[in-house]
């Protein structure tokens, strides 16, 4: 066995440009195919980890996908607002624990600000239940104070007692900004992997104060500074969601169907796990298309590995004549052939989970940046060993043809070389 795993090296040895282009190919294959599933695995964890401990998430009426995208993701836009007396009664209501409110519509360089007071720092969980931590300063208590997240500290280099601007609307333009009324850094929050990480919060009465001359949508009023505004207490006159916490479990249906049919105004109340298994409803065609196409190239890469081996047969039938007269049995020429295609497949399907795990280490921040999708570099789960597996038995099954191949061959030539 040893004499025949030296000799099956020493053939891909000299056939090495060969057996690189099939490594190649079948390292592409395995790399598409893990990494589908790692992106699948990994973004409904991170997608599923960035909100916890939330009973209820209320909003104006709309579906309860869109509702989750722009209350937890900063995905779209509201189709309406809370009014400010409806959010109090929602406070108010027995099992009503915690009740967080949110502002969206502001934005900085290209991250979205939130409206919010301190409740959010207080009870906002992620992951497994694990609460806000701040890596630098303090809430805000300040008019013009601002916390913001980890993601938007490292990529603006920002640090505590900077000074940032907050612009009107998604689009940081110069005319949609609130030039004359700065925010003072106060706190950054410890990374978490989600949404938070690149969000701006400040103090609902900020943004009501900013947005003073505004009334408009636009910049047509008179807009005072700072100092002044600090003089006046501003009261929210609508939010764009509410985050729930009750006191018990058993609550929450009474509770959403109070809200579903508030007589105040139309409201939608949503539990967030609801919500998020809806959304991979709606996603699972796309996962399904991106599997079965890493599939077919799986097996693309495959037969390709196939042509190659069963090409160079008729070319090595002198090398296989030459075995035989030394003494070669046909079946040991069939298990080398055998041998050689699963070291291929093997060495390709290393090749490629090295690929993958150095893509992620390298794509890291870009697909955090980019998408907002993190992913974490964990060790290989058991369903993606399988995966791997499974190439390696398709890899061994798909050798088995030039191996017979060769057999036949190496019977019919004996030992007399036939070209």
């Amino acid at each position: 066995m040893k004499a025949l795993i030296l000799l099956a090296w020493q053939s891909l040895r000299n056939r090495k440009t060969t057996a690189m282009l099939t490594v190649l190919t079948v390292a592409i294959s395995t790399t598409l195919l893990l990494g589908v599933e790692k992106v699948r695995t990994q973004a409904k964890a991170s997608f599923a980890h960035t909100i916890s401990g939330t009973d209820l998430i209320v909003g104006a009426r709309s579906g309860q996908v869109n509702l989750l995208l722009y209350s937890v993701f900063r995905i779209g836009n509201a189709t309406n607002n809370i009014d400010w007396q409806s959010f109090q009664t929602l406070r108010q209501q027995k099992a009503v624990k915690w009740a967080i409110p949110i502002s969206l519509g502001d934005s900085h360089r290209g991250f979205r600000v939130i409206g919010t007071n301190q409740d959010y720092f207080r009870h906002y969980q992620y992951g497994n239940r694990q609460h806000l931590q701040f890596q630098q300063g303090a809430a805000f208590h300040g008019l013009f104070e601002t916390v913001i997240g980890a993601e938007v500290a490292r990529k603006l280099g920002y640090k505590i007692g900077d000074a940032i601007i907050v612009a009107h609307g998604i689009s940081d333009q110069a005319f949609t900004r609130h030039d004359k009324l700065p925010f003072t850094i106060t706190g950054i929050l410890a990374p978490t992997g989600t949404p938070v990480d690149r969000s701006v919060h400040v103090s609902l009465a900020a943004i009501e104060a900013i947005h003073v001359g505004w009334e408009s949508g636009t910049h047509l009023g008179h807009t005072p500074d700072s100092e002044t505004l600090s003089h006046h207490q501003f009261q929210p006159q609508q939010i764009t969601a509410v985050l729930l916490g009750l006191n018990s479990k058993i609550q929450t249906f009474a509770l959403q169907r109070f809200i579903n049919t508030f007589a105040g105004e139309p409201l939608s109340a949503i539990m967030p796990g609801v919500a998020l298994h809806e959304l991979w409803g709606m996603m699972s065609v796309a996962e399904q298309a991106l599997l079965v196409i890493s599939v077919f190239v799986v097996i693309a890469g495959l037969l390709g590995m196939l042509s190659s081996l069963l090409t160079s047969l008729n070319e090595r039938r002198r090398e296989m004549a030459i075995l035989r007269a030394t003494g070669a049995r046909p079946g040991w020429i069939a298990g080398l052939l055998f041998l050689e295609a699963t070291t291929l497949t093997l060495i390709g399907i290393l090749a490629g989970t090295i690929a993958l795990y150095g893509g992620l280490w390298l794509s890291h921040e870009w697909l955090l940046d980019t998408f907002g999708l993190f992913l974490p570099l964990t060790a290989p789960t058991p369903y993606e060993w399988g995966l791997a597996g499974m190439i390696l038995v398709a890899g061994m099954l798909t050798s088995l043809l030039p191996a017979l191949r060769a057999y036949h061959l190496s019977l019919a030539d004996g030992m007399t070389i036939r070209i």
